[in-house]
Formats: structure tokens, sequence, C-alpha cells
């Protein structure tokens, strides 16, 4: 008996060693299994804070119109600055601004005290040099009766003969600086090119008056035909074309429209814009119409297409050009290039691009890249 108690004891150990080591190592597991979940779960959770949160939209379809309205710039059909051809004091004006004139009418009043006194000196020197003239031809006449009778030598008559010609193209320098000099004093008046209102003066009485100056003395327009000048998105040019209807409206005239056609364009699209300039005259009898003015030109174009609209917070301005970030099914960012057609303040016309069955992206960070994942938050139907 005493043998097998000891044996027993020692089977007895092993055995709660045994269960002692497979708990330890069961509890082991256990918290290495539950330290992976948490690892799994806390990287799953930064990842998902890492990815970023969007809000996203459809462009906004608009039905086509038959009438392209786009914002125009009033300019006078004719504009010139009015210079001064000689120099001297403004003794008197005679038209201010806002002043209707005519074709040669007189606007100012030079006083030109040198050019009159360099004038009366040259007419002086000319009327010496046709004296000199006068005499010269007398005396080569004289000498060439004496050469008949070998009075003379045919030297001393050629002579005569040639200061006398020489007197002649003298005298035809001084009537060419008369005549210059009598331009001079004509340009003491200064008159109107064509018919035009006054629209600025920048000179007055005692002011001197450098002739080739950069200063203009007045300002003329033409105002009647007006034109307008507008920029039409590219899409629209087939539909732009010579003596297309066009009607204005001003904010300063509700309800008031004024009737012209188009003229002209560039017959070149820009680049930068993609746009074309066009050009619209409009009567203007009455002068109601100012250049400097702004107008909504409305186009009958004829076109029906279907046109999107995007907010101006979706749009991403980049070196390459305007892009609009856009995500697929699988959320994944792809960045659009744009052509913008008309611009409404708060929204712009989108005409290549995008399409209506587009998610765009709503405030996008400029950090957005090609191909990036993020988490839509998608507007609920309804507004729910």
């Amino acid at each position: 008996m005493s043998d097998t108690t000891p044996a027993r004891t020692a089977r007895w150990l092993f055995a709660s060693f045994v269960v002692i080591i497979l708990i330890l190592v069961v509890a082991g597991a256990f918290t290495l299994m539950k330290r992976q979940a948490q690892y799994g779960a806390l990287a799953q959770e930064t990842n998902a804070e890492a990815t970023p949160v969007v809000s996203v939209a459809h462009p906004a379809a608009e039905d086509g119109q038959e009438e392209l309205v786009l914002p125009g710039t009033l300019e006078a059909y004719v504009e010139s600055p009015i210079y001064a051809r000689t120099t001297g004091y403004l003794k008197r004006w005679s038209h201010d601004i806002g002043s209707h004139v005519k074709e040669g009418e007189l606007l100012a009043e030079l006083d030109t005290p040198e050019v009159d006194q360099e004038l009366l000196q040259m007419k002086a020197s000319r009327d010496q040099t046709a004296a000199n003239v006068a005499l010269a031809k007398s005396t080569a006449d004289r000498w060439a009766n004496l050469r008949k009778t070998d009075s003379v030598s045919q030297q001393e008559a050629d002579e005569k003969k040639s200061a006398y010609e020489q007197l002649q193209a003298s005298l035809a320098a001084a009537d060419a600086n008369v005549h210059r000099l009598d331009n001079l004093e004509a340009f003491k008046e200064i008159t109107a090119p064509f018919d035009g209102v006054i629209t600025k003066r920048s000179v007055d009485v005692g002011v001197l008056v450098n002739a080739g100056t950069q200063q203009p003395l007045f300002h003329l327009a033409q105002m009647d035909p007006i034109r307008v000048y507008l920029s039409v998105p590219e899409m629209y040019v087939p539909a732009i074309t010579r003596g297309l209807k066009a009607h204005l409206e001003l904010p300063q005239y509700v309800g008031e429209t004024f009737t012209g056609a188009v003229v002209r364009t560039s017959e070149s699209i820009d680049p930068s814009t993609r746009t074309l300039l066009t050009e619209v005259d409009v009567p203007n009898p009455k002068g109601r119409l100012l250049p400097g003015g702004y107008a909504q030109v409305h186009l009958n174009v004829g076109l029906s297409v279907t046109r999107l609209r995007v907010p101006v917070n979706a749009l991403l301005f980049r070196a390459e050009g305007l892009r609009a970030a856009v995500v697929d099914d699988q959320n994944r960012v792809h960045l659009r290039a744009l052509t913008i057609g008309r611009d409404f303040g708060t929204s712009l016309e989108v005409v290549a691009g995008l399409t209506k069955d587009d998610w765009i992206v709503l405030n996008p960070a400029d950090s957005l890249a090609e191909g990036q994942i993020v988490r839509v938050d998608r507007p609920k139907a309804n507004g729910k």
C-alpha cells in the first residue's frame, strides 16, 4: 500500500500539471484571437476613417430651348480719340461732353504764336527767293542773247542758266515749307472727323498742347448703330449666321426690347474660352443705348438640345484645365475634362464631359486623385 500511494500521487500531479498547461494554452489562444480581432477591427476602422466621405449629385438637365440668351457688351460703332496736329495753347473749346457734333464742326481752337511767326518768316523768305529767281531769269536770258553774238563764252551763259535753275529749286522748297506751315495753321482749328457725340474732354483753356502727345483732347463716338459683342459657346456656332435676328434686353429698360442682327463674327474659336466672338448691330437713332453698357442678347438659334448645369462648387481647377470629379459604381473617382458653355453665376452650362446620370462630387477636395476610393453620401429619394 505504501508503494502505490506515491505512484498515485505522482500520476495525479502529472495530470494536474497537464490540465493546467492545457488551460493556459487555451487561455493564451483565446487572448491572442481576441487581440487579433481587436487589431482587425481597429485597422478596419482606421481605413474607414482614412477614406474620404463625399457628397454627390446628378447634373441638372434642362430642356432644349429655341432661344439662346447670352450677356453682351455695348460699344460705339466708331470711337476715336482726337489729337492735336500742331503745338500751341488751347485758346477755346466749343463743345463739352455729351455734345452732338457734325463732321467738320469746330471742337476747339489753338493759339500757335511760334507757328504763326515761322509762317511769316517763311513767306518773307519765299518772296525773297522769288525775287532772286526773277533776277536770275532775266540775267540768264540776257546772257543767252549775248551768246548768240559771241559777246560772252558758252561757259558763262551756262553758269547763269544753272544759277537760275538752282534758284528755281530753292523757290520750290520755299513753297513746300510755306504749304507745310499753312497746313499747321489749319490744324489750329480742331474739327470733328465724323458725326458723333463727345464722350470725353481732357483739356481746358490755357493748357499747352504738344503735337504728337499721347493725351487726346477729345473722345468722339458714333453711336448709331451701336455694336454689341458677345461670346457664343462652340456648340452653338453652326447656328450663328450673318443676318440672324437678335434682340436686346437692358436692366434700365424693363419690358422693352431693341432689335438688331448679327453682322459678323471673328471666324475663329478662342481656344481659352471655346467661344466665338460675335457682333450684333442695333439701330440707335435716339441714342438710348450707351457704349459700355450691359445687355442680355437673345438669339433665335433654332437648336433643341438637352443642356446640363453643374454648380460652381463641383468644379476642380487644375493645371491641365477644368475638371469635375465623377464617382463610378465601385466608388472610385474619375476626373472628367469639361467644356463649359454659359456662365449663370452660381452654376455653369456643361457642353461636353458629363451625362445626366453621372454622380459628380460636390465641394471636392483639391487632393482628390484619379482612381481614388471614396465613401459616397448619396442623396436619398424624396429628400429622406
